[in-house]
């Protein structure tokens, strides 16, 4: 099959659909007691280490004000300290806790879980689609790479 006999803009509707709903059900697995939003935010402290307010909301692509409050709220949780930096007070710097990380822990292990499960259920050909799929959609939001 070629790309022109397929309708992109028909996959890429399903695609949309198919990714939000596997994100949203994937979300509902983990269950964790914390939002979605505070699950990113301390993901992204995660991945990235120590890191500032201003670093977060741009990495993060979000206003100051909603962060504030979703950091605070991390904080408050024990999964986020924020510290002063040493050379400059005005500077916080975010850190995971190890409450932080064995929660992210905990959140991708149901994940993969849930979904390890749900692949069980599928054909070898169904799997090795899925396998395929997989890295196509990893080079896809690598712009390409």
């Amino acid at each position: 099959m070629t790309t022109a006999t397929i309708d992109t803009t028909e996959l890429a509707s399903r695609l949309r659909l198919g990714v939000t709903r596997l994100a949203r059900r994937l979300r509902q697995e983990a269950d964790l007691g914390i939002s979605p939003s505070q699950l990113v935010a301390l993901s992204s402290i995660e991945r990235a280490g120590p890191m500032t307010m201003s670093e977060l909301c741009a990495a993060e692509q979000v206003q100051p004000p909603s962060m504030t409050r979703t950091v605070a709220a991390l904080v408050e949780g024990g999964l986020v300290t924020r510290e002063a930096d040493p050379t400059d007070r005005r500077v916080a710097w975010l850190r995971v806790t190890p409450e932080g990380v064995k929660l992210l822990n905990r959140s991708r292990r149901r994940k993969e879980e849930y979904l390890s499960r749900e692949l069980r259920r599928l054909e070898a050909r169904e799997l090795a689609a899925l396998d395929r799929a997989a890295q196509i959609l990893t080079r896809l939001v690598e712009g390409g790479r």
